[in-house]
């Protein structure tokens, strides 16, 4: 039985155009997340037969297996219910939140867009709830995984990954990061930040 299995999205794979296209909707899920998730349960069952084999010398490279590939099917779930046809803008608590710790929301938004444009070769912007401060975090994923602190909880992440946007906007990344602020399911990230608003702290500090 596979421990990770694809998600299915709950909108059509051209539901976001014209900002992202059908063509690449349909390879960045069923090809590259599915590669994720092949990668993380492969992983999973080495690491299993090498732990009956006693062959755990082989374990460190397998943990890294599965990081980056556990990373990369945790990042595009979240993804994934990061993105709506709707779009709209941040409201409530956490409009209130974005304005507290980065000043406005177009602050927000061009401090998430440096980090999204400064990033070198593979990975991802992220908005995130550290829970060790009580605070909004905006932050750099290199490849899947990794620069995230273990009490990070990610609210919203964009996919940096080339396989992203070079169908639709080749090297413009500014392009599509201006794109992905109208396709962003804000009442997704409203969720999300009143949830490990409410339990974050209890979880990591008893």
């Amino acid at each position: 039985m596979m421990t990770y299995t694809l998600p299915d999205l709950n909108y059509d794979y051209s539901a976001l155009e014209p900002h992202i296209s059908a063509r690449i909707m349909e390879l960045h899920h069923s090809k590259h997340h599915q590669a994720y998730v092949t990668g993380a349960n492969a992983a999973l069952d080495a690491m299993a037969e090498a732990r009956a084999n006693d062959n755990f010398a082989t374990l460190p490279k397998l943990q890294k297996d599965l990081a980056f590939n556990l990373g990369g099917h945790v990042n595009h779930s979240i993804f994934w219910k990061n993105l709506s046809a709707e779009g709209g803008e941040a409201s409530g608590e956490l409009l209130a939140a974005i304005s507290e710790y980065f000043g406005s929301y177009e602050a927000f938004t061009k401090h998430f867009t440096a980090a999204a444009m400064g990033i070198q070769g593979s990975g991802w912007a992220y908005l995130a709830w550290d829970s060790m401060s009580n605070r909004l975090i905006i932050g750099q994923l290199y490849d899947q995984q990794g620069n995230l602190s273990m009490g990070s909880i990610p609210l919203l992440m964009l996919d940096m990954w080339e396989h992203a946007f070079y169908l639709d906007y080749v090297n413009v990344k500014a392009d599509y990061i201006k794109a992905f602020w109208n396709i962003v399911n804000w009442a997704d990230v409203e969720t999300r930040f009143a949830s490990v608003k409410a339990n974050s702290s209890s979880l990591l500090l008893g």
